[in-house]
């Protein structure tokens, strides 16, 4: 087998199928089902199932997942390489990162490696669950992942770097009535309409377990994407629970922001793999650390969450 039938092999794993991968790799569609079918004579076994117009991995084909991607990524390696040997900065960064840490810590990490790296491009995928973020990083999807979990994340066979630990904030629109001090007990719930997360997140957990303790909220809407939680406080639909990386924007867009005492945290890290990255993401896990290293403790964080 050789590299471009791995990538032709990954480009329909990608994209679902042989007719929108092939639109993708600018060839023919016949010519792509040649190629994989070459290359499934060549290992001796299927890589698909073909169900109706559907293909579906195989178990060999899911085997071959992770080194075909392994490989790919060791040969952008070897060019990146001999590439800073000529004195040039380029390459390319595929992370994956949950919403809250999406805003911070990663903004503030990629505007200083944007400044040293100015000639890489950082692709960016989402997901919304630490697992899904793992997944990516140990199939070699991506190579970067952020994420954030309700306890330390563990996981022996990446490399993780734990950045910093945000705690929960209630957030406000304008007009919205709440306490005059900058921290508010969760018994000072009731009577608030919560717009809250999916279940099994640590914000949609907190305000679980405040309506199991007999605290009178409603929970008003069930949002999936936590990005349109914002305007929907804003509008005065609701309140909302959020990690303090939203704090800034909403103190910027005209809401206010109260700790939730006591308190409970959402534990940051980045992951990666601990063998094969290419340069850009070992520069960039190098800047997480570097971040990691400056970063003030989780109760430092929490007192800087407080002011309005």
């Amino acid at each position: 087998m050789d590299v471009r039938q791995l990538r032709y092999f990954l480009a329909v794993v990608d994209h679902g199928g042989i007719n929108r991968a092939a639109e993708t790799l600018l060839i023919a569609q016949p010519s792509l089902s040649q190629a994989i079918a070459a290359l499934e004579r060549e290992v001796g076994l299927p890589l698909f199932h073909r169900i109706g117009r559907r293909l579906v991995l195989s178990d060999a084909g899911k085997t071959l997942v992770g080194p075909a991607r392994v490989v790919l990524r060791d040969l952008e390696d070897a060019k990146a390489s001999v590439d800073a040997l000529k004195g040039l900065r380029t390459g390319r960064v595929d992370l994956i990162t949950m919403p809250s840490p999406g805003i911070e810590p990663l903004t503030t990490i990629l505007i200083s490696f944007g400044r040293t790296y100015p000639g890489v491009t950082v692709n960016a995928e989402a997901a919304f669950t630490p697992e899904e973020v793992l997944h990516a990083v140990r199939t070699g999807v991506c190579e970067v992942g952020i994420l954030g979990s309700p306890a330390v994340v563990r996981a022996p066979e990446l490399d993780i770097v734990a950045l910093e630990s945000q705690p929960l904030i209630l957030i406000s629109g304008p007009g919205a009535q709440t306490p005059d001090h900058p921290e508010i007990q969760r018994s000072e719930l009731a009577g608030f309409r919560l717009i809250v997360s999916q279940r099994g997140s640590l914000m949609r957990t907190l305000v679980d377990e405040v309506l199991a303790s007999g605290v009178e909220a409603s929970i008003v809407a069930e949002v999936a994407h936590r990005t349109s939680i914002m305007p929907m406080v804003l509008s005065g639909f609701g309140q909302a629970v959020m990690p303090s990386s939203w704090a800034p924007s909403a103190r910027q867009a005209g809401a206010t922001v109260h700790r939730i005492v006591p308190e409970s945290y959402l534990h940051i890290a980045a992951v990666c793999r601990q063998s094969h990255l290419t340069p850009p993401a070992r520069a960039l896990m190098n800047e997480a650390r570097r971040y990691a290293a400056q970063t003030p403790t989780a109760w430092e964080i929490a007192g800087a969450s407080t002011q309005t």
